[in-house]
């Protein structure tokens, strides 16, 4: 008989600075999860369009490269994944609301921060 592989908790980064990306998936990988990583909100849409529904958890900056921002693919992710868990972050104060359920961190955030939502995340 064949084995299964156990279940892994996909996450969806998306932030156009590469140290913190690889930061962020370094501390989700140690969570557990398997990571998908994005440098712009165009490049996650694509994601989200064949992999919304296995998603658990999206960590977004405001600031991305290309002509979507964070806040934007928020909306986006939660329309394509209501239980999807979204944090979106920024060093800067929020111009536009986000959508119902989604978590904002002011940067600088700890990674401890990071390790808590992730698994807040897996027990949704």
């Amino acid at each position: 008989m064949g084995q299964s592989k156990p279940f892994r908790a996909t996450a969806l980064i998306v932030e156009d600075d590469s140290m913190q990306r690889e930061m962020l998936s370094i501390l989700l990988e140690e969570s557990g999860y398997q990571v998908i990583q994005c440098e712009s909100a165009e490049a996650a849409e694509r994601v989200l369009d064949k992999e919304a529904g296995a998603l658990c958890l999206m960590l977004t900056d405001v600031q991305l490269a290309g002509p979507m921002n964070g806040v934007e693919l928020a909306h986006l992710a939660k329309d394509r994944n209501p239980r999807l868990d979204v944090v979106v972050t920024s060093g800067r104060p929020l111009k536009q609301p986000l959508p119902d359920g989604v978590k904002f961190w002011a940067k600088p955030w700890a990674p401890l921060d990071v390790l808590r939502e992730a698994e807040l995340a897996q027990l949704s």
